[in-house]
């Protein structure tokens, strides 16, 4: 399975780019899953549901599954947060794997920004960038620098860089 990152500022347009990337790597006839890191606390589940009522009660996890999907959450109660991979060992195969969020982590990545907002670029320092996408016009930066909407040239490049084919 390979992996590609995007990584950016909380606001950026990691999520609106990776899911329009997505049905776009699907024509490709590329099997994709995603994983997403989150700073803060989240839940799937809500009060006054069985599975949630199960976690409340001290479950570890709690497997849903209906006909149309299935679920595991797993509380980490005492148990420090799984590594990057442990948790894409839990996933099943398929070509590619595109990760929003771990922007300090090893696997190639384009990096999503904004010149309207003030921040500090990482390709500067992070040779794991291989290309930028981009709402401005950038410098000659030494690597690739993609329009954001430009989904299918984006996509291409993913393909093209991880030497992807089809399933």
């Amino acid at each position: 399975m390979k992996v590609f990152g995007l990584a950016g500022p909380s606001g950026s347009g990691k999520t609106t780019l990776l899911v329009k990337l997505i049905p776009e790597l699907v024509r490709h006839g590329i099997t994709v899953s995603t994983m997403k890191h989150a700073h803060h606390g989240f839940d799937i589940d809500r009060p006054g549901k069985d599975s949630y009522e199960h976690r409340m009660a001290g479950a570890t996890e709690v497997l849903v599954s209906s006909p149309y999907r299935w679920a595991l959450l797993h509380e980490h109660r005492s148990e420090a947060e799984p590594t990057y991979e442990e948790l894409v060992g839990l996933l099943a195969p398929v070509d590619l794997l595109l990760v929003e969020g771990w922007k300090f982590h090893s696997h190639p990545k384009i990096e999503v920004s904004r010149a309207s907002r003030d921040h500090e670029a990482l390709w500067p320092s992070d040779p794991h960038i291989v290309a930028v996408a981009s709402d401005g016009p950038l410098d000659d930066i030494g690597r690739p620098v993609f329009a954001l909407d430009d989904i299918a040239g984006i996509a291409d490049f993913i393909v093209d860089h991880l030497k992807l084919n089809a399933g």
